[in-house]
């Protein structure tokens, strides 16, 4: 079994979720051992949140669950590529497909992806 070294960000190591199915590269987030545990062991991924300071399961609040199908890691342990089934309509808690949906050109920022869901909807506060 591989071990994730959680000691170079004071506990976490940052996870990049993809679409197992089209490639996309859907969100990026952390996990601590516990987060990291639990997916391994329920087959849904858990993350660990920075801002809110505790534990939570991709989709508790929204419905956008991310099963797991494939979980890859890097050469040094440290970052870790999680191959998705979405399960729901987005990733972003901003209502969109992936959290990647804008796009720099030049000085200006360019909306590129697909707003599905309305945040004040789901969670009850506008993101």
């Amino acid at each position: 079994m591989i071990e994730l070294d959680f000691s170079k960000l004071g506990g976490l190591v940052p996870v990049i979720a993809q679409d197992h199915r089209t490639g996309e590269v859907l969100m990026m987030a952390f996990m601590n051992a516990e987060a990291w545990d639990l997916t391994r062991s329920t087959g849904i991924v858990h993350y660990y949140s920075r801002s809110r300071n505790k534990l939570w399961k991709k989709g508790e609040s929204s419905g956008n669950i991310q099963e797991v199908k494939e979980i890859r890691v890097d050469c040094d342990n440290d970052c870790v590529l999680v191959k998705v089934n979405q399960i729901g309509e987005a990733a972003c808690h901003t209502g969109y497909v992936s959290c990647f949906y804008r796009v720099l050109e030049g000085d200006t920022v360019r909306i590129d992806g697909t707003k599905v869901f309305d945040p004040e909807t789901v969670y009850g506060e506008k993101k």
